[in-house]
């Protein structure tokens, strides 16, 4: 699905990507990682055409340099930093879906389902939108064309936890036809979307390595918690994931998705002192189709 070989970027006289050789299969679901610098911006932007450079990066066969209006509607992209567009929205909208033959429909459904409301921001600039509205907004339009490539550059920064469990179980809804290369500076964000690990340093790949798919996009973790004392923080924390007070804001109880059950562990670390049982189980689907 995409290949490069030998790419080599320079800017003046520092080279910033050092002979990359890579090929990513159809449904491959790919963690770049690595630190500020590494390359891994640079390396998306020869894969989007924006860079000329020495080598050759092909999408299905194709140059994303010579054809560059063709590669582009097969790709779904997600900026780590939104641009500062004075696009009304409902004209980005429409704007975004024409590029690629898609019904604006489907971007105002996906919206919806991140919870984002379109019908009272359509005429305010995209420039004007909270970072949260934005991030889910620009989700939609990626994940409303036809892409084969979804490339996301920290896709799920600016999300709260509701809209980033529907974000991973619309990345299930796709997992199986589209190739996936998702960006991001900490493994841990992201471990459980991806099963397979690039990681650069200095313009070179010095890890490749593929991981099993042991949980799905769409898998579910069970979460009990019992703490010593009545803590205002740990309850704002254990709300802002939608978990359920059992009594007197000591014994909490809720679902924690698949992919972000590594984010969910780190948060509830910083309370390891005050908690006195923690379980978490993943939730089996019974015959009957229930989580059990």
């Amino acid at each position: 699905m995409i290949r490069f070989s030998n790419v080599t970027k320079s800017f003046r006289k520092a080279c910033v990507l050092d002979d990359i050789s890579l090929e990513i299969g159809l449904s491959e679901r790919v963690a770049l990682i690595g630190s500020n610098g590494a390359g891994k911006t640079t390396l998306i932007r020869c894969l989007l055409g924006e860079y000329t450079f020495d080598g050759q990066v092909t999408i299905e066969g194709r140059d994303p340099r010579q054809e560059r209006t063709a590669v582009l509607g097969t790709i779904g992209f997600v900026p780590q930093l939104p641009p500062p567009l004075k696009m009304p929205v409902a004209q980005l909208i429409d704007f975004s879906a024409a590029l690629c033959g898609t019904d604006p429909a489907r971007i105002h459904e996906l919206a919806q389902r991140l919870g984002l409301d379109l019908a009272p921001i359509l005429a305010r600039p995209f420039v004007k939108l909270s970072g949260g509205m934005k991030q889910k907004l620009l989700i939609a339009i990626a994940l409303g064309r036809d892409a084969k490539v979804l490339v996301m550059d920290e896709p799920a920064a600016n999300l709260d936890p509701e809209a980033r469990k529907i974000f991973f179980e619309l990345l299930a809804e796709r997992q199986e036809d589209v190739t996936m290369l998702i960006s991001s500076h900490r493994l841990n964000e992201v471990s459980a979307l991806v099963n397979r690990v690039i990681e650069m340093d200095m313009g070179k790949v010095v890890l490749d390595d593929r991981v099993a798919d042991d949980v799905s996009l769409s898998g579910q973790f069970a979460c009990r918690i019992s703490i010593k004392r009545n803590e205002a923080a740990f309850a704002k924390a254990m709300l802002a994931w939608n978990f359920r007070d059992l009594g007197n804001g000591l014994e909490w109880e809720g679902d924690v998705p698949g992919p972000d059950r590594l984010r969910f562990m780190g948060m509830t670390s910083r309370y390891v002192a005050l908690i006195s049982d923690f379980s978490l189980e993943e939730a089996k689907v019974g015959a009957g189709g229930t989580a059990n």
